[in-house]
């Protein structure tokens, strides 16, 4: 059940300064805080981050849902309330969200694929279907 592996992922984020093994070992991962759209219930999703290399107040993050057809509920609800909660490492701050597009957006997708392999097969997965969408998150 995801929501079991998610919890796993969570407590071992807060127990090693946000650092977890398995799949994730060695990733840049953030645990993101966001607000159900209909149930307004808080929600915790862990996901792999892109740091911005020219800004250390903007980080990026891709709703690829694993190359599902749909949009994770996470990038709905974040995207929805226009801000969130994250933690990285041992810090959690407030984040405005911004979706990125066109050009900029492809060469940020870009940069990720090329470091995790697994975001170009998640690229090819969603092929004519969706667009993977990339979305900045910004210390407020």
């Amino acid at each position: 059940m995801p929501n079991d592996w998610n919890e796993k992922v969570i407590a071992e984020f807060r127990a090693n300064e946000g650092k977890v093994g398995g799949p994730f070992e060695g990733a840049p991962i953030v645990l993101l805080h966001h607000r159900g759209r209909k149930t307004h219930r808080e929600y915790v999703a862990p996901t792999m981050y892109l740091p911005n290399e020219t800004d250390p107040d903007s980080i990026y993050v891709f709703a690829s849902n694993g190359g599902a057809p749909t949009d994770p509920a996470w990038y709905l609800n974040l995207t929805a309330a226009g801000d969130g909660t994250v933690e990285v490492g041992t810090e959690t701050y407030d984040v405005s969200v911004h979706e990125v597009k066109g050009a900029e957006r492809d060469r940020i997708y870009a940069v990720q694929a090329q470091r995790y392999p697994g975001f170009a097969d998640y690229e090819s997965k969603t092929a004519g279907i969706r667009t993977i969408p990339v979305l900045e998150l910004k210390r407020k």
